[in-house]
């Protein structure tokens, strides 16, 4: 028996708590295994070229920045669910869960991409110098692959409590 106070999906706060979720979980994964593989890099280069190690945390650091994403669509997320205030669907909470995934599953790949050419980008760095900026340049192509699902993730919240007219 539904409870009369109530309006809307009963399981809908699931879905919508689930995608707060895996934005954070999944970005931070991506993050974790960016700076974890990027770090490994680093020091590696470091017993070569100690002089390089704080010019070759540039890695490290944007695979810090995915963990970020996850957080800002998770508190957009759970800010949004507020099912005693105004009606949440099932249409809401599905727009919540692809939100989270979105953001969440592109911060995984970004954090992948960025932990390979991280750690093989600051190894090679210290034999060629040359290779510093093409470094880079890929690694903000990683990074932007996260921005995307940033983007989409914040248009997807952004269609919640749009199913129905209250």
């Amino acid at each position: 028996m539904a409870s009369s106070t109530f309006s809307g999906d009963e399981t809908a706060p699931f879905f919508g708590f689930l995608g707060a979720a895996a934005a954070l979980v999944f970005s931070c994964m991506g993050a974790a295994y960016g700076t974890a593989k990027s770090g490994v890099g680093v020091a590696s280069m470091g017993v070569m070229r100690p002089e390089l190690v704080m010019k070759s945390i540039v890695p490290v650091v944007m695979a810090g920045v995915l963990g970020i994403y996850g957080l800002i669509i998770a508190v957009i997320i759970s800010t949004g669910i507020n099912p005693k205030a105004k009606s949440y669907y099932l249409f809401d909470g599905y727009a919540h869960l692809s939100s989270g995934l979105a953001c969440g599953l592109a911060g995984l790949s970004a954090g992948m991409a960025i932990g390979i050419v991280g750690d093989a980008g600051v190894r090679a760095n210290a034999q060629q110098p040359k290779l510093f900026v093409g470094m880079i340049l890929i690694l903000i192509f990683a990074e932007a692959l996260a921005l995307y699902g940033l983007i989409v993730g914040i248009i997807l919240s952004s269609r919640a409590g749009q199913s129905r007219a209250d």
